[in-house]
């Protein structure tokens, strides 16, 4: 008998990840790197008011130690209403953070809510994340709710990620709403070193990650380009200055934290990607360079022609000796005024202490 393969993974999957929340208690993020764990998804929040309590060490520490990162919501949601407060909250709670991965609804608690009204409950819920953030929406599920609970509404809405703990090659002529997924939970017993005790184990394909992280021309961690800064002027766009300077509305709003693409303002500094090639970036001078694995504050001040004591005082460095590879540093190039003075704005937010051991 020849047998077709209704529910496999879109892609390869290449990335070996976890998925964690306080279950796990403290996690050194060293060791799980050194374990071969490339990315992580945390649990942020549940509910309309429940922030999980491990979850800003564990965004600080896997941040340290250079894992992709991802977050998720437990919906509890019995109504519309619900499912958008719930949207709200969990925005706010990762508000800020550096994301990875698109965001995840782990929806599989329904509290006798009928199907028809349980799709219009995940439906509402990504429709406004997606609204707040920017960002796409994946669904968390089993193979008992893709097959029987959640209709085309929600699968069209956003990829799968399925908990599947059997052998993936018995997804078999499986009838499911979505015929493909970008990630899977293959057990729940997991042992990975840096964790006591088990751990959720995933893989993940490459559609695992923000439109923003992959390698395209558009990337904002590409080599080719770097970051100005850009005074907002009465009658300007994002799309304008995304078009302007050969980027996205997408990634001007992830570079800036800008959660509402339609809201910005006369005055407002806009931080911008460009390809090296581009003239403007020696009009403010202002560089973001994002430190190498290998980087010293004495190579990079070599590169770019300016002093570690500056570097130090641009970014609020304690340490001179203490860079992490990942972490972004302001630097200003050529920008002196008639008295060779260097002119300078301290901006401390740019150095961020890891949280590690």
């Amino acid at each position: 008998m020849t047998y077709i393969c209704a529910l496999s993974p879109q892609d390869n999957l290449n990335y070996e990840g976890i998925d964690v929340s306080s279950w796990q208690g403290f996690i050194d993020y060293r060791q799980v790197k050194n374990a071969g764990i490339e990315v992580v998804y945390i649990k942020a929040s549940e509910g309309k008011t429940f922030k999980d309590p491990y979850f800003e060490a564990n965004y600080k520490n896997a941040k340290a130690n250079n894992l992709k990162i991802g977050f998720y919501h437990f919906l509890t949601a019995t109504t519309v209403a619900d499912a958008e407060i719930q949207a709200n909250f969990f925005a706010s709670v990762i508000e800020g953070k550096e994301v990875d991965c698109k965001l995840a609804m782990d929806y599989e608690r329904f509290y006798g809510v009928d199907k028809n009204e349980i799709n219009k409950i995940a439906l509402a819920f990504m429709k406004k994340l997606k609204q707040i953030t920017g960002k796409e929406v994946i669904v968390y599920s089993n193979l008992n709710n893709i097959r029987n609970t959640f209709d085309t509404t929600v699968a069209n809405e956003g990829n799968l990620w399925l908990a599947y703990y059997s052998n993936s090659q018995d997804l078999i002529n499986i009838n499911s709403v979505w015929n493909t997924y970008i990630g899977i939970q293959y057990t729940s017993t997991g042992r990975v070193a840096g964790i006591s005790g088990n751990v959720d184990r995933d893989k993940f394909s490459e559609e695992i990650f923000t439109t923003d992280f992959d390698s395209s021309n558009n990337n904002v961690n590409d080599t080719n380009k770097q970051i100005i800064n850009y005074v907002v002027k009465s009658g300007d766009t994002l799309s304008e200055i995304a078009y302007r300077y050969g980027t996205t509305v997408n990634i001007i709003a992830e570079l800036n934290g800008i959660h509402n693409v339609n809201l910005i303002y006369t005055g407002q500094n806009l931080k911008i990607p460009v390809k090296l090639s581009d003239s403007q970036e020696n009009q403010t001078g202002e560089i973001i360079y994002t430190i190498k694995r290998g980087d010293t504050l004495w190579g990079i001040s070599r590169r770019y022609g300016v002093s570690v004591q500056n570097i130090v005082s641009w970014n609020n460095i304690k340490n001179p000796n203490l860079i992490y590879s990942g972490n972004t540093l302001v630097l200003y190039i050529n920008n002196v005024n008639n008295n060779g003075i260097i002119k300078y704005i301290v901006e401390s937010r740019r150095y961020i202490k890891p949280n590690c051991i």
